[in-house]
């Protein structure tokens, strides 16, 4: 009888590690656009170091559009605090503060590249330049897709479907959000330090 509760108590099924698949997938996706930059700022230094660069001062509005998308994460966290205390006005208020301030800081970056045709720095014909328009549109273009997963935080912040007991949304959002801030943080150090 011993070695029949012996033999249960060693084959129970261990606890297998999950993860939501939304948060997994986003991950994934957070690592492919790690790599994408990654590889970009590769290829910068190789062809820098080729010769054949014009170098240019950054526009001061990309500056300022650095600090907008600053205050724009620090909107986000607040949405995310709010909707874990269930303060659903507050977490409405800092969702639409941080999807304005998205759309402020793509404005900016326009106005930016903008700036720099300008200043004769055309996204062809100066290798430097061209490196700063990819950078600057790659993570534009993933500050839209922010701007629509915002959106989609909104709507069911809205609906009441984003509260203390159903973070999942807003938590998928906050990570994004922070991670294009945080990308850009580096894309705007890196610009600098090696332009």
């Amino acid at each position: 009888m011993e070695s029949v509760q012996q033999y249960k108590v060693d084959k129970e099924p261990q606890a297998t590690l999950a993860m939501d698949p939304m948060k997994f997938i986003l991950w994934l996706f957070l690592v492919s656009i790690i790599m994408l930059f990654a590889s970009q700022c590769s290829a910068y230094l190789v062809r820098r170091a080729e010769g054949n660069w014009l170098e240019f001062a950054m526009p001061k509005i990309f500056w300022y559009s650095t600090g907008v998308l600053l205050m724009s994460s620090a909107a986000m966290q607040w949405a995310f605090f709010s909707a874990k205390k269930d303060q659903f006005k507050q977490l409405k208020i800092a969702i639409s503060i941080t999807f304005v301030l998205g759309l402020a800081f793509l404005w900016m970056q326009f106005e930016g590249w903008k700036e720099l045709v300008a200043m004769n720095v055309y996204f062809v014909g100066n290798p430097s330049g061209s490196f700063f328009y990819v950078f600057t549109g790659l993570h534009g273009f993933h500050i839209i897709s922010g701007l629509i997963v915002l959106l989609y935080s909104l709507t069911a912040a809205f609906k009441l479907k984003v509260h203390a007991k159903n973070l999942r949304r807003i938590q998928i959002c906050a990570t994004y959000w922070h991670f294009l801030d945080l990308l850009w943080l580096y894309l705007f150090v890196f610009l600098l330090t090696f332009n």
